[in-house]
C-alpha cells in the first residue's frame, strides 16, 4: 500500500463518517458540527491536489510506508 492510496483511503473514510455523524436524516446523527469536518477534508483534498503537500503524508512517510513508485524493503 502506498502514501498516496492511503491517503484516499483516509480521506474517504473521514468524509462518510463525518456525514454519518452531521446529517440529521442519519441514525448516526450527533451534530450538524461535524460537517464541518467533511468541509475540512474537502478542502485539505483541494489543497493537496495543487501543492501536492499533505500532513498525512508526512506522517505515512515517517511511519516507513513507500511512496508510489517505491520498492518496499521487505520486497528487495
Amino acid at each position: 500500500m502506498t502514501i498516496d492510496r492511503l491517503i484516499r483511503i483516509f480521506a474517504g473514510s473521514f468524509i462518510l463518517i463525518s456525514l454519518a455523524l452531521g446529517v440529521e436524516a442519519s441514525p448516526l446523527f450527533v451534530s450538524p458540527w461535524f460537517l464541518a469536518f467533511t468541509a475540512f477534508v474537502g478542502a485539505n483534498l483541494l489543497q493537496f491536489g495543487f501543492t501536492n503537500v499533505c500532513p498525512l503524508g508526512w506522517v505515512l512517510g515517517r511511519l516507513g510506508v513507500p511512496a508510489a513508485g517505491e520498492v518496499p524493503a521487505t520486497s528487495r
